[in-house]
């Protein structure tokens, strides 16, 4: 499979979010504050990425991330919509790079960088599984 036919760099994808008590650090268990936690904000710059991907991957393929580095640089309160955008910043061999963003309606709360694998999900899962029976 030759995945610079289909993605490249530029290529970008949003997903959004309104803040929920559920959503926070205090809630999560990665803080003691009502804010929306750090693996929160991660997990919807992932999707981001995540759904750009699938959107170009041919049927029985998916990705998994594999490298994600990022700075949670503003807190924000329940009940602030949140939009992280993903931009492909290469592609190499099976594996996509981006650039990640992530803003309330104030401004900017988070940066960084993330790589995703493209795998045959049924392989990928026969791996798992493999692991698992290993014990």
């Amino acid at each position: 499979m030759n995945l610079s036919e289909k993605i490249t760099p530029g290529l970008t994808r949003e997903a959004l979010m309104t803040t929920e008590v559920k959503d926070t650090a205090q809630i999560i268990g990665s803080g003691t504050m009502p804010v929306l936690a750090t693996p929160a904000m991660a997990a919807l710059m992932e999707r981001a990425a995540s759904e750009l991907a699938e959107t170009l991957l041919p049927e029985g393929w998916t990705s998994v991330g594999t490298e994600l580095h990022i700075h949670h640089t503003a807190a924000t309160p329940v009940g602030l919509p949140v939009r992280a955008i993903a931009i492909v910043t290469a592609v190499e061999g099976r594996k996509i790079t981006f650039e990640l963003k992530a803003y309330d309606t104030i401004g900017e709360i988070g940066s960084g960088t993330h790589q995703r694998a493209i795998v045959e999900a049924d392989r990928f899962l026969g791996k798992a599984q493999a692991r698992r029976d290993k014990k």
